[in-house]
């Protein structure tokens, strides 16, 4: 195996560098006219026929923190631009909170949906760490937002989606929008020093666990409003972006490296981080088993059965992204060799299959052949997943990846 892609060796600190200047290089133009960020195409042009979206606006504002500090010229002007346009034409003046997005012709996505406003709090919690103007404002807002509309304190968990207006809640709950608020939550603790939300994390993973426990090591995706696993939901649209049917490989190892954080960044003493990380190695290797090569082409798959036969083969780049992440992060909790294999072999697949050597970033979706795909998602839209793999494998897996970055706090074994 080459250098480049064996952990912890300065060929690969060097490669990972590569990696995320050519990402940062990449998006640059993301900005519209109005601050908010453009769905990016294959070559990184905006696709300006698409909405601008607020999922998508956030991750652009905090990848940039991101550039910033690993001194790519222009992140400041670029994380501005991104916060703009998440104050702006994507802020619901009259009702609060923020719109999922706005349309070419300028009209608003109906909903409120908890994943956007997660990525609102992950967004000014990076811009203020990088000390952007209205960051601390912003960061306020989104709390109060999600504290009064998404939080649920009695459950522990966080609602997935009202209507516009916040006058009517929906009956589904669900586990990624969960996942970004622990993610959330965890980066706002870093940055605030306020406990409270790294508490409200642990509560959130202390479910998660629990479903997982119970279900053979496959996180049960979707729920009824009574936190009822249902297991059959969008069986007849398994490939959707956001909500797919069954289990999916990449959400098992993303939870995996959050569990993971969350347990150093709370407990000091071993033996109480011991039984939080055993369980994200389950979870991990479960994932990986399922996913990784499970149809005899190199790659994790999007989703499995509840057996873990694949259902769909389409491979996703963000779940090879957190794949980097885990590994990384589980060799350097645990000092098992298998991790920093796995985490080689990943680095290899991505460089002989999943970056793109002419235009630049990483394909967003291949076919089970590894072919160029784009029914779920065209183009390159952000560059948050393959970003933060750039990062994440050389940092204390204790602070999020924007404080982390910020103030230099690199692993050291």
């Amino acid at each position: 195996m080459e250098k480049r892609f064996q952990l912890d060796t300065k060929e690969n600190a060097a490669y990972l560098q590569e990696l995320g200047e050519e990402l940062l290089k990449f998006g640059v133009h993301f900005p519209a006219p109005s601050g908010a960020s453009y769905y990016l195409g294959s070559d990184g042009a905006p696709m300006q026929e698409r909405p601008l979206e607020t999922w998508i606006t956030c991750r652009m504002a905090h990848s940039y923190c991101l550039g910033r500090a690993m001194g790519f010229e222009g992140s400041e002007g670029l994380i501005d631009q991104a916060l703009r346009g998440i104050r702006t034409i994507l802020h619901d003046d009259r009702n609060g909170g923020w719109y999922p997005g706005i349309t070419a012709d300028g009209k608003h996505l109906p909903e409120k949906q908890c994943y956007a406003h997660a990525f609102v709090i992950l967004a000014a919690a990076s811009a203020l760490l990088n000390e952007r103007p209205g960051a601390a404002e912003l960061l306020k807002e989104a709390e109060e937002v999600f504290l009064a509309k998404f939080w649920d304190e009695e459950e522990g968990l966080s609602r997935d989606t009202w209507n516009t207006e916040f006058t009517e809640l929906s009956t589904y709950r669900g586990l990624n929008a969960n996942m970004h608020s622990v993610e959330a939550f965890l980066a706002v603790a870093d940055v605030t020093g306020e406990e409270v939300w790294r508490q409200r994390a642990g509560r959130i993973i202390a479910h998660v666990l629990n479903w997982a426990e119970g279900n053979a090591w496959r996180i049960p995706e979707h729920f009824t409003e009574e936190w009822k696993a249902d297991l059959s939901f969008n069986r007849e649209k398994p490939d959707d972006p956001f909500k797919p049917y069954g289990a999916t490989p990449g959400h098992g190892i993303e939870w995996a490296r959050l569990i993971t954080q969350w347990a150093y960044s709370t407990y000091r003493e071993e033996e109480k981080r011991r039984p939080y990380v055993e369980k994200a190695c389950r979870l991990y290797e479960q994932a990986v088993k399922d996913g990784w090569n499970a149809d005899g082409e190199k790659g994790i798959v999007y989703t499995t059965d509840w057996d873990g036969t694949p259902v769909v083969h389409d491979r996703m780049h963000w779940t090879l992204a957190e794949a980097i992440n885990t590994s990384a992060v589980l060799f350097h909790v645990t000092g098992d060799r298998k991790y920093a294999e796995d985490y080689a072999g990943y680095l290899q697949y991505l460089e002989e299959t999943v970056r793109d050597p002419v235009h630049g970033s990483w394909y967003h979706q291949l076919d089970e052949h590894n072919r160029l795909k784009e029914t779920v998602w065209p183009g390159k839209s952000d560059l948050y997943h393959a970003l933060q793999s750039t990062l994440i494998p050389r940092l204390d897996p204790s602070v999020s990846v924007a404080v982390a970055a910020k103030k230099g706090l690199w692993w050291k074994e």
